[in-house]
């Protein structure tokens, strides 16, 4: 019976004290964006995954947060359209595939260009190295350097690693950039 009166008070509670957070998520293609999201939604990870045309939208609840979250595609022709949709955001998530080294000049390039937006200055950044299960992924200190994110001095930054214990702290640290 306690339990059932301490899930009613947080369930009452969260109506009062609850959050809301708008988040966008952009990287290269294949960098593993949706199957992140996937995982945060449904606590599933498939390998059966399609890339993302345009953007998806979804919308989830963790706790007394409520994360509007934009997965916005990453092939080249849809790229000029991150900054519309990180526009107005309480943060960006850029995911990047820690494993595949050869595309890091091109990640850093496309992640100050889009940083570079004047109408997005000092939203926090979260970059996530995903792929990391995967022989010779780069660690977060290669990623801090190769992605220069130490020169980013606008807005808060984090760099972490995908791990099915990180990802609770990702979602805590979104949940904290919230209104």
């Amino acid at each position: 019976m306690p339990n059932l009166f301490t899930n009613f008070f947080l369930w009452f509670s969260g109506l009062f004290f609850s959050k809301a957070a708008e988040i966008a998520v952009v990287g290269l293609q294949a960098s593993g964006k949706t199957s992140f999201l996937n995982v945060i939604t449904s606590g599933q990870w498939s390998e059966d995954v399609v890339p993302t045309v345009a953007f998806n939208f979804r919308k989830v609840r963790k706790g007394n947060v409520t994360m509007k979250i934009w997965d916005v595609a990453g092939q080249p022709k849809f790229r000029t359209m991150w900054e519309r949709y990180c526009n107005g955001v309480d943060a960006i998530l850029f995911v990047v595939d820690s494993a595949d080294t050869e595309k890091f000049n091109t990640a850093r390039f496309e992640l100050h260009q889009l940083l570079g937006h004047p109408s997005l200055s000092g939203v926090p950044l979260l970059v996530l190295g995903n792929k990391n299960d995967l022989e010779g992924h780069a660690p977060v200190k290669d990623l801090i350097k190769q992605l220069q994110l130490d020169k980013i001095t606008d807005r808060p930054v984090s760099c972490s690693m995908k791990s099915q214990h990180n990802l609770d702290i990702v979602l805590q640290w979104l949940a904290g950039r919230s209104h």
